[in-house]
């Protein structure tokens, strides 16, 4: 008795010092990238834009680079929450947003959606682009599920799910390509996946959809423990798999479609994320993976957005480009540990 009780004290100690070295990880990252960039910025100018926004400084720190910053971190969470679902929901280790096209697809729907509003003179509000993105992140969503009906192969399931991804884009940068406007032509940076042009406007719609979104899937701890020993387990603990399904599909949508109608398609950072959590925090538990995924999501998006902003300074690389170098390496041993196990 005693033994459990001395392991669980270790679990609960190895969690809080794994959420405390995230959490301080995150705020030294957050400074950092508030004072780097094409312009360094010196903690005075941060101080002194925190009384005065109205100085060429001020304005940059407060209306350029604190709503990137935080965009990037609620961003990322939610992509890391998002992965961390899907991949529960598939049971498949390389389920994300990005690799079964999901983010595509949304990508798709929010660019025919500006091309239209633009097109006829009109700005889209918020709230449009992520319904757009919603939408479409449903369309993918919808097949996959039909894929995933007909075959158990995970390997089909994925390649069926890039090639998704893959015809998205293609029309997505069509669309693009031939559009006439000047601002469409604009969308070539958002469609590569970027966190920059986000207002405090945009940030109090991200903060409301983002948490609304966390909170939900934080509540659903439970029901996806118990769905990961399997449908009849499930059903055994009272899981109304159907609610379930719905719930968990209509959640990770709304997350992605999130993050893809602000900041565009971020690559592989939801498939990622989940795995480097688990590997840190020695537990596969929603309710400890949920929380943890967010941070670890948060910290991977705004650690890759710095990095896109200042190896080239003053040019700027998409953060796309980032989270792919640091991700799909991640991917590749995931692979090859399974097929080691196999």
């Amino acid at each position: 008795m005693s033994d459990i009780r001395d392991e669980r004290l270790n679990r609960i100690k190895r969690f809080t010092i794994c959420f405390i070295l995230l959490i301080m990880s995150l705020l030294v990252l957050f400074v950092k990238a508030v004072k780097a960039g094409s312009i360094d910025i010196s903690w005075k100018d941060i101080l002194d834009s925190l009384k005065d926004s109205s100085t060429v400084k001020g304005k940059i720190v407060l209306n350029i680079r604190m709503p990137r910053v935080i965009a990037a971190i609620l961003l990322g969470g939610a992509l890391g929450i998002a992965g961390f679902l899907l991949q529960s929901f598939f049971n498949n280790p390389i389920a994300g947003p990005f690799v079964l096209g999901i983010s595509s697809s949304a990508k798709l729907a929010v660019a025919i959606v500006m091309i239209v509003f633009i097109g006829r003179g009109n700005t889209v509000g918020s709230y449009v682009m992520i319904l757009a993105a919603f939408i479409g992140a449903l369309v993918s969503m919808f097949f996959i599920l039909l894929i995933s009906g007909r075959t158990r192969n995970s390997a089909i399931l994925i390649v069926c799910g890039v090639m998704i991804g893959y015809i998205c884009s293609a029309i997505t940068e069509l669309l693009i390509n031939f559009a006439a406007d000047s601002d469409i032509v604009n969308l070539h940076s958002w469609s590569m996946g970027s966190f920059s042009g986000i207002s405090w406007e945009n940030i109090r719609v991200i903060i409301v959809v983002v948490l609304a979104g966390a909170v939900a899937a934080f509540l659903m701890s439970k029901p996806i423990e118990a769905y990961s020993f399997g449908e009849v387990y499930a059903r055994s603990m009272g899981v109304n798999i159907k609610m379930f399904r719905m719930v968990i599909i209509i959640i990770s949508s709304v997350l992605s479609a999130c993050v893809t109608a602000f900041a565009g398609p971020v690559s592989f950072l939801g498939v990622a994320v989940p795995h480097l959590m688990k590997t840190i925090f020695k537990s596969a538990k929603p309710v400890v993976m949920i929380p943890a995924c967010f941070l670890g999501g948060a910290l991977f998006a705004l650690f890759s957005d710095l990095m896109a902003r200042i190896l080239f300074a003053p040019t700027e690389i998409s953060v796309s480009t980032i989270t792919s170098i640091l991700g799909a390496p991640v991917i590749i041993i995931i692979m090859l540990n399974r097929k080691r196990r196999a």
